[in-house]
């Protein structure tokens, strides 16, 4: 059955995507304002200190370009992950996050690795292969939304730019599949159908239509087999 409390519009539901690239754009331009540089903070591959980064990664950026470019999909991605996934929302974007970036942090060149691209690839993959392992119409709509806009993004899974951190964007793609398919069974199910139940007669289906073929519904007494309780 699909959950009655899915699919509902709250203010947070837009507030959080919001005020979350909001703070990225404050960040940048702090770094900018006051002549920091955060770059050290991002991932570094395979040394202690260069753990920090899964934390503190997705908050930097190397020019307002990349910030600009992470915004919009990042933004939209939160909004849908939180639209239509909100019971696991928090644990998607949250642990996924965390997962991205060790990932990152084992495969990816001896370089830093900063930026938010990690994460939106996370939410791509989420919402795409959510949609697929459900099998629920409308989520599986969102999944073609998704892919009609992004999927161009897929291309940069592998090393296509010498600057751009492949590695992040793999790591967010797989670890979105690994949350998509362990988390499916958590959330907007598919809707069963009255034909799919393994009980269901198909004289059940005549019985809900009156000589005017109307539809009535059934009452509950109705619905028992012959024979009483």
């Amino acid at each position: 059955m699909e959950d009655k409390h899915a699919f509902r519009f709250s203010p947070a539901t837009l507030a959080v995507p919001l005020y979350f690239v909001l703070f990225l754009w404050i960040v940048f331009w702090f770094e900018a304002r006051f002549g920091y540089n955060f770059n050290r903070y991002g991932i570094y591959p395979r040394t202690f200190s260069g753990l920090r980064g899964i934390l503190f990664s997705p908050f930097i950026h190397s020019d307002i370009k990349h910030l600009y470019h992470n915004s919009i999909p990042l933004f939209v991605l939160m909004f849908s992950l939180l639209y239509f996934y909100r019971a696991i929302s928090f644990k998607v974007f949250l642990y996924g996050a965390l997962l991205t970036g060790l990932l990152t942090w084992v495969i990816a060149r001896k370089s830093y690795h900063i930026g938010a691209s990690g994460i939106i690839y996370l939410l791509f993959s989420f919402i795409f292969f959510s949609g697929v392992f459900r099998r629920n119409y409308r989520l599986i709509a969102v999944s073609l939304v998704v892919i009609f806009l992004y999927g161009s993004m897929v291309w940069y899974l592998l090393p296509v730019e010498e600057r751009i951190s492949w590695e992040g964007h793999l790591s967010g793609f797989v670890t979105g599949i690994l949350f998509a398919f362990i988390f499916r069974k958590t959330g907007p199910q598919r809707i069963q159908y009255d034909w799919e139940r393994d009980d269901y007669e198909p004289d059940d289906f005549d019985r809900r239509f009156d000589e005017q073929g109307e539809f009535r519904p059934i009452p509950e007494d109705e619905n028992r087999k012959d024979g009483g309780d």
